[in-house]
């Protein structure tokens, strides 16, 4: 890998983790009916980087990263547009709330995949990503988003309070 493919993959990294640190915070404030703007524009602005500078690596064909980075736009679009221009009002509120954490998901999602791919432990327990230690661990993690989810569509009203 030459120096300059090798800083970008940090610094992909970097931004990729910057993302999931705040979406947790993001997600925590939903589910506490906070509305955490400082953090939610930190969280919506790394976690769309990430998918932009997924596509910024080498390769020769079109492959399952680069469908995710587009679903994951897709979704951040939702995101986005429900919380500014539509400023979170009616459906938009849940619109919001089901992009944001779907995004969180995501990102995640391939958390896992590149841990699984990466850290030797784990390889060694699901070399080809098809054993059960790696379908548990991103069903556990489908569960938990999707429970995060409802809680967090259920709790976050934010025409009560504004923080």
């Amino acid at each position: 890998m030459n120096s300059i493919l090798l800083v970008y993959t940090w610094l992909h990294v970097a931004i990729s983790l910057l993302g999931i640190g705040s979406g947790f915070v993001v997600i925590w404030g939903l589910i506490t009916d906070k509305r955490l703007d400082g953090w939610t524009k930190f969280f919506l602005t790394t976690t769309v980087l990430t998918s932009v500078t997924g596509f910024g690596f080498p390769a020769d064909h079109f492959m399952p990263s680069h469908a995710l980075g587009i679903i994951s736009l897709v979704v951040l679009a939702l995101a986005v547009i429900a919380r500014y221009p539509r400023q979170l009002l009616g459906a938009w509120r849940w619109i919001y709330v089901i992009a944001a954490v779907a995004a969180q998901y995501l990102n995640f999602f391939v958390l896992i995949v590149q841990a699984f791919q990466k850290v030797p432990a784990l390889k060694a327990t699901a070399p080809t990503q098809t054993e059960p230690p790696f379908v548990i661990a991103q069903l556990a993690a489908l569960v938990l988003f999707f429970l995060l989810g409802i809680f967090a569509v259920i709790r976050f009203r934010p025409g009560a309070q504004r923080q």
